[in-house]
């Protein structure tokens, strides 16, 4: 089943994955303005609701970008994807990609983000074909860093004056990889 935005609907326990809609505006702004939230992600809080519609438009859009849904309510509290061949700068290859996220304030602590992470590389990997999926974390994210450790995310590299190109800034970034192979072997955990 796909929603209006031709995404795949990805579900868990909890959980709706689906596309983001302009109607997702007012949720989007409402967790996207915390300073909490953005910045520490490497974009800045959004600044009004005119601007969170606009990243719905032009960012949130993507094939593989998912706003992240209770299923209680359906309503938008976080977003998660995966940023395919040119979105990323950490593999040029085909079977390969990368995940970010990011989820509102008063989810945190609720085991909300691995489980959304978990549904998402299994789509990765059953879905996509994918051999490797990579994520990143800048330094002082340590919920970031929780959530890659919490999913099986094996440390790779750090990296020192990463850019940080919508926060006009450099910083030191952390590089973890779950692969196709340990991926499985955690399925039969």
């Amino acid at each position: 089943m796909t929603t209006s935005n031709t995404h795949n609907l990805l579900n868990t326990e909890r959980l709706i994955l689906r596309g983001w809609n302009e109607s997702d505006v007012d949720d989007l702004y409402k967790y996207a303005s915390d300073s909490d939230i953005g910045p520490i992600a490497g974009w800045p809080a959004h600044q009004s609701v005119e601007e969170s519609l606009e990243i719905i438009k032009n960012v949130l859009s993507d094939k593989e970008t998912y706003a992240i849904c209770l299923k209680e309510d359906g309503n938008a509290i976080g977003a998660i994807g995966l940023k395919l061949g040119e979105q990323t700068d950490l593999t040029d290859r085909n079977d390969e990609c990368e995940i970010g996220y990011w989820l509102g304030k008063p989810f945190w602590g609720q085991g909300i983000m691995p489980e959304a992470v978990k549904e998402i590389l299994r789509y990765a990997f059953e879905d996509l074909a994918m051999n490797k999926v990579w994520c990143g974390y800048y330094e002082g994210n340590n919920k970031s860093k929780r959530v890659q450790e919490k999913c099986g995310f094996k440390y790779q590299w750090k990296s020192e004056d990463v850019d940080v190109p919508l926060m006009h800034e450099t910083r030191t970034g952390y590089v973890s990889l779950m692969t196709k192979e340990d991926w499985l072997e955690m399925q039969e955990r």
